[in-house]
């Protein structure tokens, strides 16, 4: 079996393979700080209740975007689950080639949802994540990363409204009964939602007008991107193991 992790800005996504077939998924908290032995007596643990021995995973591989937690994170998983470990970066092998003016400032996280979204899906296909920052990444019929789109995620929206505006409160990202709102906070549900929904269409076209793809792909991934994708007609696949099923097929390339 293989493990897989996909280190986030909120969350770290743990999911464990046995060879296409996910068997199981778990997370910890991202901010969280932790020493090696922490993370691995957790991993084991939560393994353990999935009803995985650590002895049966036989190697891992991590995509992370956030760089200070990675020696403990490495050092608990090559202590307690298995030394066979890699790290989405620099010389690995992925499928795709990218053609960005600075390939090196592209996020570990968002190639691997290219190499997914290309493996699984064929190009060119538009990858769209709704996580912490909501991505746009375009892989033409080549497999080159050509180009990505950034803008703040719904919760960094959400999180400067209640924030920023005294009187607003923290409320549940979940879309309102109707646009038209006529309290508090579904009127903050009905921008954050209905808002991201006009954001991921204008984008969308744009991108299919610039491009001229008329047979683009677009697939969706992300906590929040089950709402947008039922909402809109632009979005073509959701994915909610996008990430896991990327980092599963670099390992499978890596290892031949």
């Amino acid at each position: 079996m293989v493990l897989v992790v996909d280190v986030g800005n909120t969350n770290i996504t743990f999911g464990a393979y046995d060879r296409k077939n996910l068997v199981t998924t778990f997370r910890l908290m991202a901010k969280t700080q932790r020493t090696s032995d922490e993370y691995g007596v957790l991993i084991t643990e939560l393994l353990s209740k999935n009803d995985i021995n650590a002895g049966e995973i036989e190697g891992a591989i991590i995509a992370s975007v956030v760089p200070n937690v990675m020696h403990a994170l490495t050092g608990g998983i090559r202590r307690y689950v298995t030394q066979r470990l890699m790290t989405v970066g620099a010389g690995i092998k992925t499928g795709i080639k990218i053609v960005t003016e600075n390939p090196k400032e592209i996020g570990p996280d968002r190639i691997v949802d290219a190499v997914a979204a290309y493996e699984l899906y064929g190009g060119p296909v538009l990858v769209l994540d709704f996580g912490t920052a909501t991505t746009y990444d375009l892989v033409n019929e080549n497999g080159c990363f050509c180009a990505g789109i950034t803008a703040p995620g719904i919760r960094i929206s959400a999180k400067a409204l209640w924030e920023d505006a005294a009187k607003l409160p923290e409320i549940e990202i979940k879309k309102p009964a109707s646009i038209l709102a006529q309290e508090t906070i579904s009127s903050m549900q009905a921008g954050l939602v209905y808002g991201q929904i006009g954001q991921t269409e204008y984008i969308v076209n744009r991108v299919r007008k610039e491009t001229g793809y008329d047979s683009l792909k677009v697939v969706a991934t992300g906590g929040l991107g089950r709402i947008i994708a039922e909402e809109t007609d632009v979005i073509q696949e959701y994915n909610s193991a996008l990430t896991l099923e990327g980092l599963r097929i670099i390992y499978e390339k890596n290892n031949r």
